[in-house]
């Protein structure tokens, strides 16, 4: 039985305590809030109730374009990562959308099964974009677990992230790359992405982004959304056929990311995947 590694977990939030609860949920479960870092944009930011003993700062919102702010929060996340390597074992850092699982086949807790891997500086789980299907799935219950009522994703590169990490390293914006790092794919992980789960949800944050927003996402739909409710889900053995593609495929442009050769393929989720708890 090896040593249970110490593990920390962050994020950076701004106006999304709907998952920024349920990150700390999850992640506090895994390996107790007190073991949470997170950043708020804003001293308006409400912090959430189930908190406990997370750390939390707080930090001047500061409106910046979207390409600024990517890397000022990203930043931000890599500079915390370093001081908490200085004590902790692994970092995962990801958004309060995005919850890294283990494969309940495994048997094992998420953090049971990292603190048995040997990991070569960064750790990546296959990417797992969930979106609402619009023929069968109803609006959001939000006081109800999300997998209860979600079963359809799209297999993507996009959230095939480093996001495990147990040396001091840069993540590029949004934790899709690391400076100077190739990113290594385990068998037994899986980045579940959220951002997307509702349609209903999306509409509501298009309103307060202004009319033109609201108009664009009810005229073009949302791609994830619009994957899952359109085309037919591929059976289970596409996720290992993925992992395979994104182990050894990398765009010409940007070769410390994965690559399907432009492959789009939807999936309904193993029903083993509620047992996450999420």
């Amino acid at each position: 039985m090896k040593k249970q590694k110490r593990i920390a977990a962050i994020t950076m939030a701004r106006d999304d305590e709907f998952f920024l609860s349920r990150w700390i949920a999850y992640y506090g479960k895994n390996f107790g809030t007190e073991n949470l870092y997170i950043l708020l944009d804003g001293f308006d930011q409400k912090i959430p109730e189930n908190a406990g003993k997370a750390h939390i700062t707080k930090l001047p919102y500061v409106p910046m374009s979207r390409s600024s702010g990517d890397k000022y929060r990203i930043n931000k996340l890599s500079e915390l990562a370093h001081i908490l390597l200085k004590t902790y074992d692994i970092v995962i850092g990801c958004d309060s959308d995005e919850f890294l699982i283990v494969d309940p086949n495994t048997h094992k807790t998420l953090s049971e099964y990292l603190s048995e891997k040997y990991i070569n500086t960064t750790l990546s789980g296959l990417g797992l974009d969930i979106g609402q299907h619009l023929n069968y799935e109803k609006q959001l219950d939000i006081k109800a677990p999300l997998l209860q009522q979600r079963e359809y994703a799209l297999l993507s590169t996009r959230y095939t992230k480093p996001v495990v990490i147990n040396k001091p390293v840069f993540w590029g914006s949004g934790f899709h790359s690391i400076k100077r790092h190739n990113f290594h794919l385990d068998k037994n992980l899986y980045l579940l992405h959220f951002g997307a789960i509702d349609m209903k949800m999306l509409e509501n944050k298009a309103k307060k982004r202004g009319k033109d927003w609201l108009n664009h996402l009810q005229r073009r739909g949302n791609g994830t959304i619009n994957a899952v409710t359109n085309t037919k889900p591929s059976n289970e053995k596409w996720i290992h056929i993925a992992r395979i593609l994104q182990t050894y495929c990398r765009p010409i442009y940007a070769l410390r990311k994965p690559a399907m050769f432009g492959i789009k393929r939807t999936i309904k989720l193993p029903t083993r995947f509620k047992k996450s708890g999420i």
